[in-house]
């Protein structure tokens, strides 16, 4: 008997990896974006509006990390908007800003070669399959899964944004598995964050897994002395065998 039912993913640095480093990516978004606004007749100084903008997702970025909050990214664009005079900014507005500077995002987001595979391997050995990723957009992860083509294999895909709160809270994982009526001893989570998706998940009593191809972050090198995953293996390719190897060790 397979010791788990449900296998959880992480999203970013797991089953797909940014083809550039942020640093030259975010301005081109950050330019996208205000060029919207000042195209839906918003009257902006864009490279001030610019500078302003990203002093504040970069607050944003700090609070979130220490909170496990998410308060989204369409929220800090609305009230810088109203700091700048704009009170009533369309919905229809923000959102097109906001995926234009996805757009260019989205752009450098690649699937890892053995995503797929590997996703497509445990659906067949009958794992239920979720997705559980700490974002500022619930729009832009839900469309970088259909860009990838992960979709069919996914029965949630749930995101922070949506939630309104972030890994490593254990009550992002319960909110999945409890559409499922699985308890957490029968699942295992797979990411490459040791302290959202390692810690959320011992937290939340699943198994953990540690997928290290993409871990090699400040954040994670800060943690790996008191942080632990239940298993740790180099890429997705591996994960497959992992689990065939618990389950001949469980029977």
């Amino acid at each position: 008997m397979k010791p788990f039912d449900a296998i959880l993913f992480d999203l970013g640095s797991t089953l797909i990896y940014l083809d550039a480093a942020w640093d030259d990516i975010w301005p081109a978004g950050d330019l996208a974006l205000s060029a919207e606004l000042r195209q839906s007749g918003l009257d902006l100084d864009e490279e001030r509006f610019r500078t302003a903008f990203r002093q504040e997702m970069q607050a944003y970025y700090l609070e979130r990390e220490t909170e496990f909050i998410e308060h989204t990214t369409y929220y800090i664009l609305k009230n810088l908007l109203k700091e700048w005079g704009y009170t009533q900014t369309p919905e229809a507005v923000l959102r097109r800003a906001l995926e234009a500077m996805y757009s260019v995002t989205q752009a450098h987001w690649q699937p890892e070669t053995d995503a797929l595979p590997t996703l497509q391997a445990l659906k067949a050995e009958g794992y239920r399959l979720a997705l559980v990723s700490n974002a500022g957009d619930d729009q832009d992860v839900q469309q970088l899964v259909d860009k990838c083509g992960f979709r069919p294999y996914f029965e949630h895909v749930l995101t922070s944004a949506a939630a309104g709160i972030r890994k490593p809270n254990p009550r992002i994982f319960e909110m999945v598995l409890s559409e499922w009526n699985i308890p957490a001893r029968r699942a295992a989570m797979a990411g490459d964050t040791l302290g959202a998706d390692i810690l959320g998940a011992r937290n939340a009593g699943l198994f953990s897994i540690w997928i290290t191809r993409r871990a090699n972050s400040p954040d994670n090198r800060a943690h790996a002395d008191t942080i632990h995953p239940d298993a740790q293996i180099t890429t997705l390719a591996e994960l497959p065998v992992l689990l065939r190897k618990l389950t001949d060790s469980a029977t």
